[in-house]
């Protein structure tokens, strides 16, 4: 987990480094639509991008800020790889992953999708027509990095949660008394007593009836000498 949190880190800064530029990356979007005749649709997909590269792309340093952008986007993906690889995690963190997952695929249509507060890349692109055309594009990679970060947080949380409660199970000691065994030999217990008890009160009663002395009657007297 300390190695994705470490590689999640560094692909942040290198984002950093690409979104002081993002002045030069439309504009390099720019010419190599027009150099492919391509200025009506929106840029929608990642292929798109590394297609304006290859075949339209005639100069350097527009060729070096879409490659940065390609870069990222596969740098991501790696990084998403080995999320999946760490922990298999729950419905939270799949539906995380698959949400990376679906964006970073290379021909996924991200044209609606828009970064929000606090990423102000949209508001960078100040022309209604810009943010059409180029508001997918730029809003791709702070989306997914923040997903990412969402994930390693929700996992920390959950391990963490995990192996707190691990602890407090086996700090726990259930009073012998409360036992099931104890409970199901108690009731037996308490039943022979009882018989027991009943046992002994029967032969008691018994041996008094046998050992009883008769009780002596008055003597004799004639009747009327009272």
């Amino acid at each position: 987990m300390n190695e994705v949190v470490e590689t999640l880190r560094k692909i942040e800064q290198n984002y950093k480094l690409f979104q002081q530029q993002q002045f030069s990356f439309v504009r390099a979007l720019e010419h190599t639509r027009e150099e492919a005749h391509d200025l009506i649709r929106p840029v929608s997909s990642i292929t798109q991008v590394q297609c304006y590269k290859d075949h339209h792309c005639y100069n350097a340093t527009d060729r070096r800020i879409l490659n940065m952008f390609i870069s990222i986007c596969n740098d991501l993906r790696n990084l998403c790889q080995r999320l999946e690889a760490v922990h298999p995690g729950d419905s939270v963190s799949n539906s995380l992953l698959e949400k990376c997952k679906v964006l970073l695929n290379d021909s996924n249509d991200f044209t609606a999708i828009r970064a929000t507060y606090p990423h102000g890349v949209v508001n960078y692109l100040s022309l209604e027509e810009a943010r059409h055309r180029y508001g997918g594009v730029v809003s791709l990679i702070p989306i997914v990095i923040d997903s990412m970060t969402e994930w390693i947080t929700y996992m920390k949380r959950h391990v963490l949660y995990k192996v707190s409660r691990g602890r407090a199970r086996s700090k726990k000691e259930t009073p012998i008394s409360q036992t099931p065994s104890a409970v199901r030999l108690a009731a037996p217990t308490s039943v022979s007593n009882k018989h027991t008890v009943q046992l002994q009160e029967k032969d008691f009663q018994t041996y008094l009836a046998e050992n009883q002395r008769p009780q002596q009657k008055a003597p004799w007297r004639p009747p009327g000498k009272h």
